[in-house]
Formats: structure tokens, C-alpha cells, sequence
């Protein structure tokens, strides 16, 4: 993918140890994976890169907000977005990323492109069932929730009129002899 390069880590030289990298991300990164979701974006990464002697352990977290509309009102607001994502990598014949918590990379790699994991990790973040916080505390004025409020089913009481043969087979079940 184009416009990633900066979120390869070329691994090789690395020295053994903790590495720190950080990226801000916003909606550019987006329009490279074609996700157009989200209106507008800022959310910080960071990536704390752990290199041992056979294996890495990268902890993504991201912070930031997201502005998506509700799914109520369709009202924008920005969502809250806190996330964090371990992954173990390893070194294999081949690559393969079936575990969801770990990576497989072919002996002869020599770095790793993170763009697809922060992707994956932000997007997860967001709630299936996007809700405006002044839906969810009442003080939201909107015409789409008073032309809700206007439709929404009344529970009215109803006297049940039974057929009084019925009401003769319901007396039979509580006459049972003990």
C-alpha cells in the first residue's frame, strides 16, 4: 500500500531490547485502506516494540477520537476511541497470520509493516451501535428523536373478552384431585 512506508520498522538493526514509536493518525491514513466511516479523525498511537532473541512483542495503543454519526439520530459526534492490541512475532518457513495474537514471518524478513494491525485495532474500537451521548442522557433535541417519541407504541390496557367455553377447560386444570 502506498503512503505507508512510514510504518515500516525494519527490525534488523535493531538492538535488543524496548523500542518506543509513535504515530498520529488521522483521516488520510483512511482513504489508503478505502474506509470512509469516519468524518474526521485524531488519534495518537504508540507502539512499544519489545526485540528479543527469537521473538517480538509490539503493544499498539491508540487514544483519539473519531467523529461518525449516530445511528439514531444521525447526528455527528466524535466517538472515544481507547484500544490496545498485543501481538507476538515469530519467525516461520512462510508467513502466516491466522492467530489473531500471532504473526508468523518468513526467516528471510527484514522488516514489519504495522499499518494493517493500527487499522484493524481502530476500527474494532468503534461500538457496533454508534449512540450521541445526548441521546443516551435525554438532553438531545432533534427532530428525528421527537418524530420517534411521537410514533412510539402507547401500551394501552385491554380487557381480554374470552369465550366462557374456555374459561370451563382452564377450570379443569386447577381442579385436578390431589
Amino acid at each position: 500500500m502506498k503512503g505507508l512506508k512510514e510504518f515500516n520498522i525494519p527490525f534488523v538493526g535493531l538492538k535488543l531490547g524496548n523500542h518506543l514509536y509513535n504515530y498520529t493518525i488521522d483521516n488520510k491514513f483512511f482513504e489508503t485502506f478505502n474506509f470512509d466511516d469516519f468524518n474526521n479523525s485524531s488519534i495518537e498511537v504508540s507502539l512499544h516494540f519489545l526485540k528479543k532473541s527469537t521473538l517480538f512483542e509490539l503493544t499498539f495503543s491508540a487514544n483519539g477520537t473519531v467523529e461518525v454519526p449516530c445511528d439514531i439520530t444521525n447526528e455527528l459526534y466524535n466517538q472515544e476511541i481507547i484500544s490496545e492490541l498485543p501481538l507476538v512475532v515469530k519467525f516461520g518457513p512462510e508467513y502466516n497470520d491466522d492467530n489473531e495474537e500471532l504473526l508468523i514471518l518468513p526467516h528471510e524478513a527484514y522488516e514489519i509493516n504495522v499499518a494493517q494491525f493500527i487499522y484493524e485495532m481502530i476500527v474494532l474500537a468503534v461500538p457496533n451501535k454508534r449512540v450521541h451521548p445526548k441521546v443516551l442522557d435525554g438532553t438531545m433535541e432533534s427532530a428525528v428523536i421527537e418524530k420517534l417519541k411521537e410514533l412510539q407504541i402507547k401500551k394501552v390496557k385491554t380487557v381480554e373478552n374470552t369465550d366462557p367455553r374456555w374459561d370451563k377447560l382452564k377450570n379443569l386444570i386447577t381442579e385436578k384431585k390431589t
